[in-house]
């Protein structure tokens, strides 16, 4: 974990947070993520012409994790249309670097030593802080917490999933580019469907934010993949998650949502967690 592996992995954190925010602030939620994964495919096809094109070895990945985030897709809507963002965003984030790192380790024959494994048991510490404090005050709504827990194992699979195909692909911008190209197509076909003749008119009003959305998903992604050919999986997916601190934040100021004391501590433990990583760098 180099320092410039850790600020392009937080630059993508703070735009992950971000998106998801705009996604959120659309009351439907399909209205919202027709916009940004329609978005990315259309990026990704522009793109497509001028980035190398993947190798052979990298595409039975794309095309997984093209499943996976349609999955992935589905279940957040769903845990958006459930829960508060400030609960369901660090419920859905804080579950995957733990599972990331086991996998890792089988897959991907990354085992961390022994900083940065006490790095990710420390962000994953704060990151739990963080859902946990989004419960406090309020019964339990076990529908939202189970689909953003669903959420969570699908970040997860396809972490490891695009860290393998984007190392075999022999070109991040490449692996980027289609696999946003690929995985944009399910949720707009489907919305086409659902609102035959009025697919324009549905998503006029709300075009500018979800289309910024898609820039921002697409800018957070890239990111991600390209530091995934630089370091090992795990403690990326930690650091990513950092995006949860970000997110509270943003449910406190935009959606009115608390954040309070706790929240800070868990961040602290969060920025030590990452110290510990890049110690292990």
């Amino acid at each position: 974990m180099t320092p410039l592996v850790t600020a392009a992995v937080l630059l993508a954190a703070v735009t992950h947070a971000g998106w998801n925010a705009m996604a959120h602030h659309i009351t439907d939620k399909l209205v919202g993520f027709t916009l940004i994964a329609g978005g990315g495919t259309l990026l990704g096809l522009a793109a497509i012409p001028f980035v190398a094109f993947p190798a052979s070895g990298a595409w039975p990945y794309l095309f997984a994790s093209a499943v996976i985030h349609v999955v992935y897709y589905v279940l957040l809507m769903r845990s958006f249309r459930l829960g508060d963002f400030g609960q369901a965003y660090p419920i859905a984030r804080g579950t995957a670097p733990l599972i990331v790192t086991a996998l890792a380790a089988v897959f991907a024959h990354e085992v961390p030593d022994r900083w940065a494994a006490a790095g990710i048991a420390l962000s994953c510490a704060g990151l739990t802080g963080v859902a946990l404090w989004g419960l406090r005050g309020s019964r339990p709504h076990w529908a939202a917490i189970g689909a953003a827990l669903a959420t969570g194992l699908s970040i997860a699979a396809y972490t490891v999933v695009d860290g393998l195909g984007v190392r075999a692909s022999g070109s991040s911008l490449g692996y980027t580019a289609w696999l946003m190209a690929l995985e944009g197509v399910a949720i707009p076909a489907y919305a086409a469907y659902r609102w035959r003749g009025e697919f324009v008119t549905v998503l006029r009003p709300f075009a500018a934010v979800g289309l910024l959305g898609a820039v921002l998903s697409v800018s957070a992604y890239g990111l991600v993949l390209w530091a995934q050919t630089r370091a090992e999986l795990a403690p990326i997916a930690a650091l990513r998650e950092s995006s949860i601190i970000v997110g509270a934040a943003i449910g406190a100021v935009f959606f009115k949502e608390r954040f309070g004391a706790p929240r800070l501590a868990a961040a602290g433990l969060l920025v030590a967690g990452i110290g510990l990583m890049l110690h292990a760098g």
